[in-house]
């Protein structure tokens, strides 16, 4: 069997879909799951994608979840695991990165790991341990005003410290610029210290290129996406991968398209007002839904008609404003449950009205809507930039989807993505 040299475990869809597009533009055979079991009869890939809906879910089935993928993956004989998470940081006192890590360390049998957020390229960057959206700290940000993980505290090392009992450290950026032995002595000596766990100060590309020579060969890694793109090149130089890179070109996906939109990010809502430029968008308030059934209903009788002239966009988005006036309605978590089900309930119901084109804007919108399809696994095709991964199911009857990142992409996406279904060579 072709040795796994790379396991990701995402802790959402959109994430985990853009991480395996990454590496298959890097021309490594990437396969990508949704769930742990799929992994016993999967043949000979160099990369493994897990991604399974568990950021905003309680830690310790969060932990459950993550460590059987992990296990899984272990069992292979894969080389290193990855933990996925957003540029954003994406988590709370409670967790779950923290307690996914530590999970992860006993799993791999890890003396140490590091934590790198950063995506130079989208302008999120940590420097001294804070993290930065552009020139903003994120607690300055709209993120600070996230329904799910506010992120009111821009120390990384002070965030992730409260949700571990491992000691927290920093690699500061002058090692990291400097790299190469200074960036391994920065580490000797804090471990000896008794850290465990680093936050990598990281602000420019270069950094990256730091960040994964150095981190190569250890058994457990966590980040974002964008160090991963880091990694391959490292990979051929130590001769873990075949000369001449694996290629994948996506089927062509006809049927009728449709954006299912939960995402209540700024980047979403600009998206969604470019689509509604040449495309109907029905946009569900939640405050006024009467019943889930009752919602649905209503939304497929509106799109059903219109679908014949081409795509149409439903959307549970909304400003900051509703979203509270729903989550006081609903609580926290009933409102984002409620706009779930709706969206799943509605995926199900348009692929048996013909729709084959899914995009999907939102990463526990993805989960929901996959979930709710039965994937289990895809077909993913290779990075075409921030929030383009799009990716087909297997066998006779194919459905395409691009599962977008909130806060990802450019603004007339949609109707691209949409489009590069129907053709992915011109696309690409």
């Amino acid at each position: 069997m072709t040795k796994t040299i790379f396991g990701v475990l995402a802790d959402d869809l959109t994430g985990g879909m853009e991480t395996a597009a990454m590496l298959v533009a890097a021309g490594l055979d990437c396969a990508f799951v949704t769930d742990p079991d799929m992994l016993e009869a999967l043949g000979p890939v160099e990369a493994i994608v897990v991604a399974q809906k568990t950021r905003v879910i309680a830690p310790d089935i969060a932990v459950a979840k993550t460590e059987q993928a992990a296990r899984a993956l272990a069992a292979r004989g894969t080389r290193q695991l990855f933990f996925k998470y957003c540029a954003t940081f994406d988590s709370t006192d409670k967790g779950n990165i923290g307690p996914v890590s530590d999970m992860l360390m006993e799993v791999t049998g890890a003396s140490f790991t590091g934590f790198c957020p950063s995506a130079p390229g989208l302008k999120r960057t940590v420097y001294n341990g804070h993290l930065f959206l552009g020139t903003e700290l994120v607690s300055d940000s709209p993120k600070r005003r996230d329904p799910l993980t506010p992120m009111t505290d821009p120390d990384l090392v002070r965030v992730l410290q409260r949700q571990t009992k491992m000691k927290v450290g920093l690699l500061a950026h002058p090692a990291v610029s400097a790299g190469g032995s200074a960036l391994e002595q920065a580490v000797a000596d804090q471990t000896r210290q008794g850290v465990r766990y680093f936050i990598t100060d990281t602000i420019y590309d270069s950094d990256l290129d730091s960040i994964a020579a150095l981190t190569g060969d250890w058994k457990l890694m966590t980040g974002n996406a964008t160090i991963v793109q880091h990694y391959p090149a490292i990979w051929r130089a130590k001769g873990l991968l075949p000369a001449v890179p694996h290629k994948r070109n996506l089927p062509a996906v006809g049927g009728r398209g449709v954006v299912l939109s939960g995402s209540c990010a700024e980047r979403t809502l600009e998206q969604l007002a470019d689509f509604e430029k040449n495309h109907p968008v029905l946009r569900i308030d939640l405050t006024a839904v009467e019943s889930r059934a009752a919602a649905v209903e209503v939304a497929l009788g509106w799109a059903l008609p219109k679908l014949e002239a081409g795509p149409v966009g439903i959307s549970t988005s909304a400003t900051p404003e509703i979203v509270a006036s729903a989550q006081v309605r609903y609580g926290r978590d009933g409102a984002a449950a409620l706009a779930e089900y709706i969206v799943g309930d509605l995926a199900v119901a348009l692929r048996e009205a013909g729709v084959r084109r899914f995009v999907v804007a939102g990463g526990e919108t993805s989960g929901a809507v996959v979930d709710r399809l039965g994937i289990r696994s895809l077909l993913v095709g290779p990075y075409g930039g921030p929030g383009i991964g799009t990716a087909v199911t297997e066998g006779p009857d194919p459905v395409a989807l691009c599962l977008k990142s909130g806060k990802l992409g450019p603004v007339d996406l949609f109707t691209a993505a949409l489009a590069s279904m129907q053709n992915p060579e011109k696309a690409a």
